[in-house]
């Protein structure tokens, strides 16, 4: 009897494979000793050898089920559905081919080499050329062979400057997400390489390199934070595609979605980008990443519109996504950053779950300075210092204080921190005076007046404020109303 090669989830536990991957399903965390137990019923070393083989069967029988998976929602990239299609094609012509069939492969490889063309996939284009091409030296149609060569060398001219765009537009992507000094010095080269992929897209005109300089584009306003510039580069390009000027069939809109509304976070306009939000969101599949770097920014909004229940709702939404614990180790100490902050300014509840307190410790225990928390050590540092001064415990209070001191004198130097300083300075005016709530507001006046009139500094800079320090410093002061930290015996 054949082995059959796919397998049936669905059909409960019938055999060792589907026992094998209910089990995994219910819990992914088990060991091997554990799964040989569920399976075979004792851990032996034999049944852990068995284990094995089997983990291979179901593994092979897995990925055969990827060539099944339906790419038409239209919450995912768009370009993939038309991309898999060509592949299929040009998979089975090659089967084809093989077989010596030439009539259905020629069939299908015109359809394949139109499908490309439509979709601009230069590199199909090239492979189902060059398979015709071969095709007609082997069937001796002259003819044929010499029309499908030129359509090759035209393919392959534009695939070598597409491929030049990609190349440019991947080395400064590298770069852009690298250390600060990185990002600088890349501030630096990147109108050479716009002005490198602009040659580029004149030459080839494809949707290739049109995607590689735009992207590069919106990489140099989001550095110098320039982002009203790339709220109007987002909104032509929308333009554009609903145009026709952009291939519907490559354009990622979610990509589009995802920049506007940084960008509207970034230029301080959380309400406008709080909307705007709420109707991208549509648009982004719950299992893919994107979604929750949406989401990120979606509650990043939230928090800078003041929307403080609406963050909590976000927050229990993402929690709550089955794909949530698979993100990566940095993301994961993000949200959970993020929701110590929305828990800070929301209502303490009467009761805290154990995973809220873990987090609130864990929080409280963080080093200074990390350089895997990039862009976050500020926030740190002022969430235990909230903390802290809510508590009203004075020594752990002037020690965060210092802290952050030492941290903005170490690497809060560049004019481009300057909201940053601020607010770090707006801080030390509490010892100053005494922690007197009112005379800390008079002193910090002008300092509070030249941070509001200070804008965001670009990517290239900054210090994520999770919520603006504007708003942190009216917390600081209400919390000092409540009464000043005292030493604790």
């Amino acid at each position: 009897m054949p082995v059959v090669p796919l397998l049936d989830v669905n059909k409960g536990r019938g055999s060792k494979e589907q026992l094998f991957v209910a089990t995994i399903k219910e819990a992914p965390e088990a060991t091997q000793l554990q799964l040989a137990k569920a399976v075979y019923g004792k851990a032996t070393p034999a049944n852990l050898q068995a284990l094995q083989k089997l983990q291979s069967r179901v593994r092979v029988k897995l990925l055969n089920q990827l060539y099944f998976l339906d790419h038409t929602d239209p919450r995912h990239l768009i370009s993939r559905r038309y991309e898999l299609e060509c592949l299929d094609l040009l998979h089975k012509v090659s089967v084809l081919y093989a077989e010596r069939d030439f009539r259905l492969a020629e069939r299908l490889l015109l359809r394949c080499l139109r499908q490309a063309e439509e979709g601009e996939f230069t590199q199909y284009v090239v492979l189902a050329a060059r398979m015709l091409r071969n095709l007609y030296v082997e069937r001796r149609q002259p003819i044929l062979y010499k029309k499908i060569s030129k359509v090759l060398q035209k393919a392959q001219q534009q695939l070598a400057w597409e491929d030049e765009a990609e190349q440019v537009q991947a080395d400064t992507q590298l770069v852009g997400n690298n250390t600060v000094a990185a990002r600088r010095m890349l501030l630096t080269t990147l109108p050479g390489q716009i002005a490198q992929l602009e040659t580029l897209h004149r030459r080839a005109h494809s949707f290739t390199s049109y995607n590689m300089l735009y992207r590069v584009r919106m990489l140099y306003e989001e550095l110098q934070g320039q982002f009203v510039a790339m709220i109007r580069i987002a909104a032509a390009a929308a333009r554009d595609l609903q145009a026709g000027k952009l291939n519907a069939r490559r354009f990622d809109l979610r990509y589009n979605h995802f920049v506007t509304i940084y960008a509207y976070l970034r230029s301080r306009q959380p309400v406008r980008g709080l909307q705007l939000a709420e109707e991208y969101i549509r648009d982004f599949h719950p299992s893919s990443s994107n979604w929750f770097y949406f989401q990120e920014h979606h509650l990043l909004l939230a928090l800078h519109a003041g929307r403080y229940e609406l963050a909590q709702q976000l927050l229990d939404t993402v929690a709550k996504n089955s794909a949530f614990v698979g993100q990566r180790e940095a993301a994961l100490q993000r949200w959970d950053l993020y929701r110590s902050y929305t828990n800070f300014v929301l209502p303490a509840p009467r009761v805290q779950s154990a995973r809220q307190r873990q987090v609130a410790q864990q929080m409280l225990l963080l080093p200074e300075y990390s350089r895997d928390k990039r862009g976050h050590n500020v926030a740190i540092l002022v969430l235990q210092l909230l903390y802290f001064l809510r508590e009203r415990n004075l020594e752990p209070v002037l020690l965060r204080l210092e802290r952050l001191r030492k941290y903005q004198q170490r690497h809060l130097t560049e004019a481009s921190t300057l909201r940053s300083r601020l607010f770090l300075r707006l801080l030390q005016v509490i010892v100053e005076k005494n922690f007197d709530p009112k005379k800390a507001a008079e002193r910090g006046q002008g300092l509070f007046q030249q941070l509001r009139d200070t804008p965001p500094p670009g990517e290239a800079f900054a210090e994520v404020e999770i919520i603006p320090y504007e708003n942190l410093w009216g917390i600081v002061l209400e919390l000092l109303r409540e009464g000043p930290p005292v030493a604790v015996a």
